[in-house]
């Protein structure tokens, strides 16, 4: 199931949708190192967490998929919204410096062809920042919020699908440790359940973000895709009858 647009802005304008933001983006930032001069892109419904880019990147684009919708990113200047099919981006090999895909990967029919598409666009030596529900998370096991939509990930399974198609893991991180409650005890004090979470290990985290780097050669040939046509009818070339 993908979370369409309307839901996603809904969420992250509501008390907890702000404090999962803030608590994921402190480890995006971290994970995502120094931006100078590089090129950046959101896949998904990355916006949220993409404000920090602006400034030091030197171009920052944002790809939502079509099943989602799109909204116009940032509120300030020319939008960098694009709406595409993330398994076919309208970029060139090579192009991006760093992907930030965030209700991402859980949302796509197909994670291996993704995996091939992002490959393509990343340049030598590129990384990509992953932010995915963990699967056994109390996140991914209540519906009221995006982490709880698509197909959650474990660890294990994110470090195959990475290493099975030319990508290193580097760094993890775990985020999200308060329950998923809009509650006035969750949203007046998030960082003591983010700390009482942590004590209890990785596994009571929501969601799992992972660094990793490119590397020169594709694990995996992309699938040849069948051609599309448009069925002509059939032209006759018998002679007109005159009147």
């Amino acid at each position: 199931m993908t979370s369409d647009v309307t839901r996603l802005i809904g969420f992250y304008k509501s008390p907890l949708g702000r404090l999962s933001r803030a608590l994921v983006r402190e480890q995006v930032m971290e994970l995502a190192g120094d931006l100078k001069g590089r090129r950046v892109l959101g896949l998904g419904f990355a916006t949220p967490y993409l404000r920090f880019t602006l400034e030091p990147a030197e171009r920052v684009l944002a790809f939502m998929p079509a099943r989602q919708g799109a909204s116009a990113w940032p509120r300030e200047g020319p939008s960098r919204t694009v709406l595409c099919d993330p398994l076919e981006m309208p970029l060139t090999d090579a192009a991006i410096d760093l992907t930030i895909a965030i209700h991402a990967l859980e949302h796509v029919a197909d994670a291996e062809e993704l995996m091939r598409e992002l490959w393509r666009v990343t340049a030598p030596n590129g990384h990509l920042l992953l932010v995915v529900p963990r699967r056994r998370g109390i996140w991914a096991q209540r519906d009221n919020t995006p982490f709880g939509q698509g197909n959650p990930y474990s660890g294990g399974q994110l470090d195959k699908l990475l290493r099975d198609h030319s990508f290193v893991p580097e760094a993890w991180r775990d985020a999200l440790f308060l329950p998923p409650f809009q509650s006035r005890l969750v949203v007046k004090y998030p960082r003591f359940f983010e700390r009482a979470g942590r004590l209890l290990g990785p596994a009571m985290s929501g969601v799992i973000c992972i660094r990793a780097r490119k590397e020169a050669f594709p694990a995996v040939p992309r699938r040849k895709r069948a051609e599309r046509y448009v069925r002509m009818p059939g032209l006759s070339t018998a002679t007109a009858r005159s009147g």
